[in-house]
């Protein structure tokens, strides 16, 4: 038998103290982390009007952009855009590449499963969208046509639940893809959000696109990984907060030129 101080039982305790540690690491407090970086980082895909673009002067801009230029102020943080897609939303919390995503971020029960989420702060429609001389009032009327989506969004999983067998669906891996192909005529049909359409029309006049029918209304948070409670709780209050004090009222009016929503409003009652 080994005494109490044998070189064993010393060595015993040294590797117990080093799991210990590893897993104290393995599991630190992502608010912790941050504040002592003093930085946030905030993925953000670049190219989803009006959510998030860049003006003439190519300054980064938008809904999603002004509501974490807010968050990270109102926590004292400096704010470090991550430029994402909206395909990696997710994976990019997963993998550590950002502490949060702001960008036109639905809440769905598939992505709660794998992350957080905070108070919604924004809604978003997802709508058919197409030339005003084309008929479609239903998804049934989707059948025999070619439909686009970006892919990973909520609107490429809206489409799918409802597309017809004969629908030709194409999925692009960005929002600016997608608009490129509606600007010059590649695609006839999108599903998207209103504002995206509308954008269309800016770039050309002559497609004359137009939102036929909502498939569904979603509601944007702010995404972060499952556990991390204590952030969670510190991006809740600040949404509350800035729903009642108005100013992420403010941000979605400048940008969308509606007010946010009573259900979204309630939030911060």
């Amino acid at each position: 038998m080994h005494s109490p101080s044998s070189p064993i039982r010393h060595l015993s305790h040294a590797l117990l103290g080093l799991l210990l540690l590893t897993a104290s690491s393995a599991h630190a407090d992502q608010l912790d982390t941050i504040l002592a970086a003093k930085k946030l980082r905030v993925a953000i895909d670049l190219a989803v009007p009006p959510y998030s673009m860049k003006d003439d002067k190519l300054k980064l801009i938008g809904s999603d952009v002004e509501t974490a230029q807010l968050m990270a102020r109102d926590f004292g943080l400096e704010l470090e855009v991550i430029p994402t897609t909206l395909t990696n939303r997710v994976p990019y919390l997963q993998t550590n590449k950002a502490d949060v995503v702001v960008s036109a971020f639905s809440i769905t029960p598939e992505r709660a499963k794998v992350i957080d989420f905070s108070v919604p702060y924004a809604p978003i429609l997802v709508v058919v969208g197409a030339p005003k001389g084309m008929k479609i009032d239903s998804p049934a009327d989707l059948a025999g046509k070619k439909v686009i989506a970006t892919r990973g969004t909520t609107n490429d999983q809206e489409l799918t639940k409802v597309a017809p067998p004969s629908a030709t669906i194409t999925r692009f891996d960005d929002d600016a893809t997608s608009m490129t192909a509606m600007v010059s005529g590649q695609a006839e049909v999108w599903v998207t959000s209103p504002m995206l359409l509308q954008v269309v029309n800016e770039k050309n006049p002559a497609r004359n696109i137009e939102s036929k029918f909502t498939l569904k209304a979603n509601l944007l948070a702010v995404g972060l990984r499952k556990g991390e409670t204590r952030l969670k709780d510190k991006i809740d209050h600040w949404v509350r907060e800035n729903l009642r004090n108005g100013q992420l009222n403010a941000i979605y009016r400048k940008y969308h030129h509606a007010e946010l929503p009573p259900d979204i409003l309630a939030a911060g009652r």
